[in-house]
Parts: structure tokens; C-alpha cells; sequence
């Protein structure tokens, strides 16, 4: 009986820098960068393949990162875009067979292109306000939709929580909470789906000694940087998100 776990090289090469990078988003000082590991690893094997595997993974990072960040947490927020995100988690574990990965890359990718474009050419101003509750709830089920189909919830997230302006440490702490309860929340549709087999967990077991890695460079970093620095960097990832999944979506 061959030994349930991937064995090729190549996949680590290519899941290492993967986990890596999710580790950092998870910090918050490079959200958005995290939605390049799962088209990261679809290179080597499938898009649920590569979303299940990460599963262990990201359960141990988002422990670290509510320790990391539990006393900046914007509950009001929390308690506003939590049942939003696992309607979108509904409607992503029920059309999850119908739809094709290429095509959610496409959209997640081009909308986030959109959000910048928009962040750039119509800069908002300092006393501008914050952008109205059913837009949020819109990106909140989008978010929860595109995370169940390949972990790239951070995108439309983030197009709704940067216009909040909030501190850099509770936008990482409100974000790190966020998405604890919408992968907990994946397991189940997970299991129910056929995903989570042996030869899956094994493989993450393998990587799970690169998630601490990731989280802590972030949350130092992240400790570290100004706000405009932090604000920057996060628009650096969604940008190079964008392109990453629109470009995964139409070749």
C-alpha cells in the first residue's frame, strides 16, 4: 500500500513559499498575498486539492493570529460581517461542484483590479464616510463565497474594511477573528464534499511547521511598519492578487 502523502518534490517547492505567504497574510502586513497560495499550488495539483490541504494549516494559523492580535479587535465590526461571510459560505459549499475554479479566480481577480483602480483614481478624501452596510454585506458573502472555493476571501474583505481606516493592529486583529470562524465554518461542507481525506491531512501535516514561520514574520512587521507604510502594503498585495487570479482565470 503506497504511503498516503505527497511525495513529489517539486509540490513543496512549490507549497513551501505558498504557506509562507499565508502565514503573512494572516498577520495582516501582507493581506491579500495570501489568495496567491491556493493558484500558487494549483500549479502542481487540483484547486480543491490544494484547498483542502491547507485546511490543518490554516486552522494553526489562525489560532497564532488571535493570540497575536486579541486585544485589537473591533467587535462591533466582527459582529456585523461574521453571518454575511456564512452566507457566502453556503451559497460557495452548494454551487461548489458547478462551477469551475478558472472562473471564481477571474472574478475575485478582476473585481479586487477594479477596487484599486477605484482607491487610485477617486482617492477618497480624509472625511469622506465609510462605505454604506449593504455594500458591505455584499463583499462579506462574496468574501465567504470565494474563501470556501479557494481560500481568496481576503480581497473583497479588505475592499470593504480599508475604507473603515482603521488602525493597522485592529484591522489585523478584526481580520484574524473574521476568518477563524469562516474556515471553522468550512470543515463540515468540507467533509461533506469528499475533501478531506488522508492523503490530504498528511501533506499538511508536513507544511504545518512553516505556518508559526509565516504568522511571526508577519506579526512583527506588521508592529513595525507606519500606517501609510501598512496601507500601502496591503494594496501591493491585492494588486499583485488581482493579477495573479485574473490572469489564473483567463489563460
Amino acid at each position: 500500500m503506497d504511503f498516503p502523502l505527497i511525495t513529489d518534490p517539486y509540490f513543496y517547492a512549490i507549497a513551501s513559499p505558498a504557506v509562507v505567504l499565508l502565514g503573512l497574510s494572516k498577520s495582516g502586513f501582507g493581506s491579500g498575498f495570501g489568495s496567491l497560495a491556493v493558484p500558487m499550488m494549483a500549479l502542481v495539483v487540483t484547486v480543491p486539492q490544494a484547498a483542502a490541504i491547507l485546511m490543518p494549516v490554516l486552522f494553526v494559523m489562525d489560532i497564532l493570529g488571535m493570540a497575536a492580535f486579541r486585544k485589537d479587535v473591533d467587535k462591533a465590526l466582527l459582529k456585523f460581517m461574521l453571518p454575511f461571510a456564512m452566507v457566502g459560505i453556503v451559497i460557495g459549499a452548494l454551487l461548489f461542484k458547478l462551477l469551475d475554479a478558472q472562473v471564481v479566480a477571474a472574478i475575485v481577480g478582476g473585481f479586487t483590479l477594479l477596487f484599486l483602480a477605484q482607491q487610485w483614481l477617486f482617492k477618497p478624501r480624509p472625511d469622506s464616510p465609510p462605505p454604506p452596510r449593504w455594500w458591505g454585506a455584499f463583499l462579506l458573502a462574496t468574501a465567504g463565497f470565494t474563501s470556501f472555493i479557494s481560500h481568496a476571501g481576503s480581497p473583497p474583505v479588505t475592499a470593504y474594511v480599508v475604507p473603515l481606516k482603521l488602525k493597522p493592529l485592529v484591522f489585523t486583529g478584526t481580520l484574524a477573528y473574521l476568518f477563524f470562524f469562516i474556515n471553522m465554518a468550512k470543515w463540515v461542507p468540507y467533509a461533506w464534499l469528499g475533501l478531506l481525506d488522508l492523503r490530504n491531512f498528511a501533506t499538511s501535516v508536513v507544511l504545518l511547521p512553516l505556518a508559526p514561520i509565516g504568522v511571526w514574520l508577519g506579526v512583527r512587521l506588521a508592529r513595525r511598519v507606519s500606517p501609510v507604510l501598512f496601507y500601502r502594503l496591503i494594496h501591493l498585495g491585492m494588486f499583485l492578487t488581482g493579477c495573479k487570479l485574473l490572469w489564473d482565470g483567463l489563460r
